[in-house]
């Protein structure tokens, strides 16, 4: 009797243990590893990826800036600091020497990193420009303030900018004009409030290298003295301006002399006749726009 039952649970029990599941031993290959190991090479290339991509762009962010930001999004709120270009490339976009700050209502110029070359900062609120702003940047080739509310520029503010070729200043609301770099070869001042005793006497003088300046749409009452010999374009369109004389872009005591750079003089929107100063272009090789009868 004993035999028949060893038998029976035999034949019970045997086929269950043959069906049960085997063990998910995969699933314990992952605890088995070192953790730290694996976490350590993902990091190691996630780094080595944004230093290409770092690199690819030309950005003047640091990868450690970078790797920074993605860890603490509370960085970005720190207080600017005249320690680093950090800051000011957050707030602008600084890439190859260029800083844009363009369109971000900022109060003033920001603190600028080393070597920039390039300055476009329109259309904010800047108000004032002060000779601190460029003190430490002698390497700036241009500036474009275009479309800011600047009434005031410090003098000297551009003195230290030897380098300097192109700035812009149009559309803002000065009233007298700084003293300019020696290598400027840009100007523009279009669309300001500036007046004839705003500009100095021998303020383009010295410009050698000038060719092209823009000064329409301002209160100007005469023509610029002592315009130098590089110039190629003039823009005085709509002024104020009522009278020129024969020395004013020519040379009264030599009538061989010529202009031979300049190109255009724009006159129009002025309350002057020009068909009443013949004599101030005889040395253009083409007449100046504007109202002749």
């Amino acid at each position: 009797m004993k035999t028949l039952q060893a038998t029976f649970l035999l034949f019970v029990f045997v086929p269950l243990m043959k069906s049960a599941p085997p063990i998910q031993q995969e699933s314990l290959q992952f605890y088995e590893h070192d953790t730290d190991v694996a976490m350590g090479s993902l990091i190691q290339q996630d780094y080595e990826m944004q230093s290409k991509d770092i690199r690819k762009e030309g950005t003047n962010v640091s990868l450690d800036t970078s790797l920074r930001l993605q860890g603490d999004d509370s960085e970005l709120n720190a207080a600017p600091t005249k320690d680093t270009n950090l800051p000011t490339c957050l707030l602008c976009v600084c890439l190859s020497g260029s800083v844009y700050c363009e369109e971000i209502d900022i109060e003033a110029v920001p603190p600028l990193p080393k070597e920039t070359a390039y300055l476009y900062a329109r259309f904010n609120k800047i108000k004032r420009i002060a000779v601190s702003d460029f003190a430490d940047i002698p390497t700036l080739r241009r500036i474009d303030f275009s479309g800011n509310r600047i009434e005031e520029i410090e003098d000297g503010a551009f003195s230290k900018l030897l380098l300097l070729e192109e700035l812009s200043l149009a559309e803002n609301r000065l009233l007298k004009l700084p003293v300019l770099p020696p290598k400027l070869t840009t100007f523009n001042a279009n669309q300001n409030r500036i007046k004839s005793r705003g500009i100095k006497a021998n303020a383009f003088k010295k410009l050698t290298n000038l060719a092209y300046l823009y000064l329409g749409h301002n209160a100007l009452e005469s023509v610029p003295l002592n315009l130098p010999e590089s110039l190629r374009i003039l823009h005085l369109q709509y002024n104020n301006i009522t009278t020129i004389t024969d020395d004013t872009f020519c040379k009264s005591n030599n009538t061989r002399y010529i202009r031979t750079h300049m190109d255009e003089i724009r006159m129009e929107g002025n309350p002057i006749l020009l068909a009443k100063h013949v004599n101030a272009f005889s040395c253009l090789r083409t007449l100046p726009v504007g109202t002749y009868y």
